[in-house]
């Protein structure tokens, strides 16, 4: 294992803080090393394996495209599996119409590009883009400066002009922020890297209202909260407000690369042949993949898994922060919670590590829990149970 770590660390470009293990295997909830040892996961890929590991109907789906010889067509042409998940996705979420890429910060690209068309509608001067503060939009250029956090752009300056941050939740100042140049307004539901805060159903209401108010597109990124992660499909049908654009990936493909976009009204109808494309968006692979999720979350008993599981976890780290003074606050949505803290977690990922649980954090001080959506009440209590022993030895 040593001499592959050193070989990935001299060939590999340094943009990762790695752990000191290899992942080879996956069974369930459950992923081994090249050394047999095996850990419980909560980390999921980042929320992507939502299904778990080894799951029969996924393998096989994918097995049935290999088979069949075709990967890629290129979007010059349709093909089956695409057409599907677009129509189901669409049926999901009431929404319209779906553009299909490979990431959520693609996704987030598209979002940025479209809602910039979308301004050009009503003024030369409608371009401005409102995120939140501590949000997460991804890595490139356009979805790096839509981030609200200071820490991932500091190095790569001048960033993509006339987009601003707001704080979440205060629409006060949000509003403020809005004139006449403002084209779209874009909120994670759950932010996910900003330390897994929710957007407040009478925030993401007001901001509605002014967004139609005002004709500014409001778009909701997904990538991380949606998918079934909350116990819905996506995570604002818990409020009553739609957005007119969302944005997913990770989950979706339960690891395979795919992202999307998903337009409604008058968003359905700004790109025009030309102005957007992916190459490998909608191939058949990622949405053959993305087929079998769509239709385990149209079933239904997963969303209600998620929802009673998420409960049971939730209702435990409580009891735990009534344990430790430590813990600062328990806050999320189904599979999707954290745990902040009133120092930093990085050592109690690496004593997880150790005792054979995945863990990973949302910021400094913030544990996150985004496991398989698969998990059982059982693993949760083995997943508790390191935790506490860990908790115990750190802090008494």
């Amino acid at each position: 294992m040593n001499n592959l770590m050193e070989e990935g660390n001299n060939s590999f470009v340094p943009t990762y803080s790695q752990f000191p293990i290899v992942l080879d295997k996956g069974e369930g909830r459950y992923v081994k090393d090249i050394e047999g040892k095996s850990y419980l996961d909560m980390v999921a890929g980042i929320a992507v394996n939502s299904l778990g590991y080894n799951d029969s109907e996924f393998n096989e789906a994918l097995k049935s495209v290999i088979d069949y010889g075709l990967l890629h067509c290129s979007n010059l042409y349709y093909n089956q599996h695409a057409v599907k998940a677009a129509s189901l996705l669409c049926a999901l979420s009431g929404m319209d119409r779906v553009f299909f890429c490979n990431s959520g910060t693609e996704a987030n690209e598209a979002a940025l590009k479209l809602s910039r068309k979308f301004g050009k509608k009503f003024s030369p001067i409608k371009e401005t883009i409102i995120t939140m503060e501590s949000s997460f939009h991804g890595r490139t250029y356009g979805s790096m400066s839509a981030t609200g956090q200071v820490k991932y752009q500091k190095s790569f300056t001048p960033l993509v002009p006339k987009i601003i941050h707001s704080p979440l939740n205060d629409f006060d100042a949000l509003k403020a922020k809005v004139d006449e140049t403002t084209c779209a307004i874009f909120v994670e539901v759950i932010q996910g890297e900003g330390g897994i805060t929710c957007a407040d159903a009478s925030f993401l209401q007001q901001v509605r209202t002014l967004c139609d108010e005002k004709e500014i597109l409001l778009v909701f990124d997904e990538v991380q909260c949606g998918m079934g992660r909350t116990g819905k499909a996506f995570a604002w049908q818990h409020t009553s407000v739609v957005p007119d654009v969302m944005t997913l990936a990770k989950a979706l493909g339960n690891g395979v690369p795919i992202g999307a976009m998903v337009v409604k009204g008058e968003a359905s109808n700004v790109f025009a042949p030309g102005d957007h494309a992916a190459t490998f968006g909608g191939n058949l692979l990622s949405t053959r993949a993305a087929l079998v999720v769509l239709n385990r979350i149209k079933e239904g008993s997963l969303l209600e898994h998620v929802s009673l599981v998420g409960s049971y976890f939730k209702e435990q780290l409580h009891l735990l922060k009534e344990q430790y003074p430590v813990i600062k606050e328990v806050r999320g949505m189904g599979l999707m919670i954290g745990i902040e803290l009133h120092e930093e977690v990085k050592p109690l990922i690496s004593e997880c590590m150790e005792e054979g649980m995945l863990i990973v954090s949302a910021g400094t001080h913030v544990l996150r829990f985004v496991p398989p959506l698969t998990i059982t009440k059982k693993e949760v209590d083995e997943g508790l149970s390191i935790l506490k022993g860990v908790f115990k030895r750190r802090f008494g």
